[in-house]
């Protein structure tokens, strides 16, 4: 006998890609057992459309179906702030799992969630849920929650479950690259985890660590015993729950997110790179939007803030179009003097700075051009409407609000610089292309010739 895990993780705006959604459940219907636990690692309530729709509510529906023994916190539970996050735990039909955030000295959400949990699967799987140590500075919405470090949180619920018949102890936990320390300094058999979207597998000092990475497009076995195994699992056509991608569909048309707002003869690509990694017809969609509907001088947008899936072609939605960024965030324009903006653009290249992330991630700009020197750490050039930037002069910034709330992506301009307000972000994009169509072009506006070579 040895237990079977199944782990999917940070569905986000899979929810809006209906058959994608029904594809992993039936693929996790069809491999269950009585011998199988399966836990979901955070993010699976937002972003995305029907997110925004519901307050993250909609992804009920992919519970339901699937029945998960164990969810935990991921930074965009966040998105409708603390309060909303405890409800979603509440609602969904399965347990809540939690160790390791406090509200006001107590436990977070005590009364909808637990730290740990046992499950019988032919041998008993004690699970512990943590999330990851900087969601109150990664989200906003989460900054009145305090999130401590999973390390001593997870050794000491390790030594209950233990304590209380767990032949197998199982983290949960949407900690990112952290989940490689846990492995390291705790004593558990797996930690399946989310927040980090390349998929990932290894094992340290014997401790299965895993992430599927997002969108529903895979999902991770675990086979726990004396030879554990993983492996990622591509979902494919194979078994669809049919019910599932309906009942999606119809919540879809309630909300009008089906309606077609252009038409597209040529495929653009939303793939992982093509939102992170310097310029792209999917980041340019995102960030001429933004100054289009401000009119600013310059707009930026942070690589992480576009979520990756199926290519925008033929008839393009309104849930496609949100689902690029489904946020709540405001539109905002901050005026800088120009010796500012250059602080801003020094910052395009890093992305998130701390966060693990490749080198190569890299925000988007329209109105600008950006020539930076990886191998010297430097912005080299830099102009803004095809004109040398002036350090005396004033030029406006169009940016999600997100960027001015918080410093994880960059840190040149605050709340204090903001001179206007123009709507939802999200809602420019739907707008421009509604007005405009979708026919975006690629102009050499960000330009990192080390990593090109």
């Amino acid at each position: 006998m040895s237990v079977q895990l199944l782990h999917y993780s940070d569905l986000e705006t899979a929810i809006d890609s209906h058959r994608q959604c029904a594809r992993l459940a039936g693929e996790i219907i069809a491999r269950r057992d009585a011998e199988t636990v399966v836990v979901g690692s955070g993010d699976n309530t937002a972003p995305g459309a029907l997110s925004l729709a519901t307050e993250g509510a909609a992804v009920t529906e992919f519970f339901r179906a699937v029945e998960p023994d164990a969810d935990t916190f991921g930074n965009h539970e966040f998105d409708f702030g603390s309060e909303r996050a405890a409800e979603l735990a509440g609602l969904a039909p399965q347990p809540w799992l939690c160790a390791n955030a406090t509200l006001d000295g107590e436990r977070f959400a005590a009364e909808q969630t637990r730290p740990h949990r046992l499950v019988d699967a032919g041998e008993t799987v004690g699970l512990v849920g943590v999330a990851h140590p900087r969601t109150d500075e990664i989200n906003p919405g989460a900054s009145d929650v305090e999130f401590h470090d999973p390390v001593p949180v997870v050794r000491e619920h390790a030594r209950q479950l233990r304590a209380a018949g767990a032949d197998h102890v199982v983290v949960v936990s949407h900690c990112g690259h952290t989940d490689e320390r846990i492995a390291a300094e705790t004593e558990v058999d797996a930690v399946l985890g989310g927040h980090v979207h390349d998929t990932y597998t290894d094992s340290i000092d014997g401790t299965v660590v895993v992430r599927p990475g997002r969108g529903g497009r895979a999902f991770a076995r675990v086979r726990l015993g004396d030879d554990p195994a993983v492996t990622v699992e591509t979902v494919g056509e194979g078994h669809v729950d049919e019910a599932l991608a309906g009942r999606l569909r119809e919540l879809a048309a309630v909300h009008e997110l089906d309606t077609t707002v252009a038409t597209v003869a040529e495929p653009i690509e939303r793939t992982g790179t093509a939102a992170t990694v310097a310029e792209s017809q999917i980041g340019n969609v995102v960030v001429d939007a933004l100054r289009w509907r401000s009119g600013a001088d310059v707009a930026l947008s942070p690589p992480g803030a576009i979520r990756s899936g199926p290519p925008l072609q033929g008839a393009v939605t309104v849930a496609d179009l949100v689902a690029l960024t489904p946020y709540d965030d405001d539109l905002q324009v901050v005026e800088l003097r120009g010796n500012r903006l250059r602080e801003a653009f020094v910052a395009v290249p890093f992305g998130y700075h701390d966060d693990g992330h490749p080198e190569e991630f890299c925000s988007h700009v329209s109105g600008a051009t950006v020539v930076w020197d990886d191998d010297a750490g430097e912005l080299v050039r830099a102009t803004v409407g095809g004109d040398p930037i002036e350090s005396g002069e004033s030029y406006t910034v169009a940016v999600p609000e997100y960027l001015v709330q918080t410093d994880h992506v960059n840190d040149a301009f605050g709340p204090a610089d903001v001179v206007d307000t123009c709507g939802i972000a999200r809602d420019a994009i739907v707008e421009c292309a509604r007005e405009q169509g979708l026919a975006p072009s690629l102009d050499h506006r960000i330009r990192r010739p080390q990593l090109d070579v």
